[in-house]
């Protein structure tokens, strides 16, 4: 079972994203305040009740508490700012992106896995 580590400073991004050229990132983008959030944070839990690869880091931004780090992000990527989403960096490019109701634990795996 894979655990998420949160991120709330611009620091942690910057060494998580440095970081992706040696072991991949999934990161999910949380809103607190969202029930289209809250439900795909449940998905992404229950993605990682079932997820063991040593060769990802799974990380979680809440986008209200740390903001600075959530538009970090987007500058970074490339990818628009969306909430609930989840991006899979590898090498410092995302591979892939999605958000909304299409956060599942059905498609993360198929993407994922």
């Amino acid at each position: 079972m894979a655990q998420w580590k949160e991120i709330t400073t611009q620091d942690q991004w910057n060494e998580q994203f440095e970081g992706s050229a040696n072991k991949s990132k999934v990161i999910l983008k949380h809103s607190t305040a969202c029930p289209v959030s809250f439900n795909a944070l449940k998905e992404y839990e229950a993605y990682l009740q079932n997820e063991s690869a040593a060769d990802v880091d799974y990380l979680l931004v809440k986008v209200i508490e740390s903001r600075p780090v959530s538009n970090q992000i987007a500058e970074d990527t490339g990818v628009k700012h969306a909430s609930p989403q989840i991006l899979y960096i590898k090498n410092k490019e995302t591979i892939w992106n999605t958000s909304h109701w299409a956060i599942t634990e059905e498609h993360i795996t198929a993407v994922l896995n």
